[in-house]
């Protein structure tokens, strides 16, 4: 499920001409499917469950990496969606945030790469969490708390009139992430509920107002 969302956005992203761009060439796909079986090769068991790694390495030769090149940002953020994705079906743990990165390869012949992967903690040694805006956007949740409202200096700044200028809060309790609503005039949900205090877990719907925002174990 994982893989074949990750090729229907790389559809998209190079405008329909995807097959035909790499045929007989190496195919984005190949990285995915080689960085996911990657995390199942290294994977480790830990306290909390299996660990995977969240830190990856691709190598490419000079040819393939200019071909890349004018979306290789993009092929990026696909690929560490894929990772996070293959470690939901998967049910493994990141100890931090997923980076991918890619690197110019003088060595490999054309066609070919390699991946290599590692685990890195996260700041402070906390486990990843994120939260995703509506525009895709991502934003690594650290050891200081994130805020949440229409305050300029909000560490999300919301423009919606229906969310408070101090609406909530997320604040690390260990490995736990836990959204408080700070007094809000309209309150704050989690998967359409209200609350005060709320753990949240992998995949929580969080709406602020009319906003809604996604909470990632990863």
């Amino acid at each position: 499920m994982g893989l074949q969302s990750f090729e229907g956005r790389l559809e998209r992203l190079v405008d329909g001409a995807f097959g035909k761009a790499f045929r007989g060439e190496l195919h984005p796909v190949e990285i995915g499917r080689r960085l996911t079986r990657e995390m199942d090769l290294q994977r480790r068991l830990g306290v909390n469950g299996l660990i995977a790694p969240n830190a990856f390495v691709i190598r490419l030769s000079p040819r393939d990496f200019e071909r890349f090149e004018s979306f290789l940002d993009a092929l990026v953020r696909e690929l560490e969606e894929a990772a996070r994705e293959h470690a939901r079906v998967e049910d493994y743990v990141f100890v931090g945030p997923v980076t991918v990165s890619t690197v110019e390869d003088p060595r490999i012949r054309r066609g070919r790469f390699t991946v290599t992967s590692d685990i890195h903690e996260g700041p402070a040694g906390l486990g990843a969490a994120s939260l995703v805006l509506a525009d895709g956007t991502r934003i690594v949740l650290g050891a200081e708390p994130t805020t949440i409202g229409r305050l300029p200096e909000s560490t999300v700044v919301i423009s919606d009139l229906n969310a408070s200028r101090r609406h909530a809060e997320l604040r690390r309790v260990g490995n736990d992430v836990l959204l408080v609503d700070l007094n809000s005039t309209n309150g704050t949900r989690v998967n359409g509920a209200n609350i005060r205090e709320r753990i949240l877990h992998d995949g929580d719907e969080i709406t602020i107002g009319t906003t809604s925002l996604r909470f990632e174990a990863s």
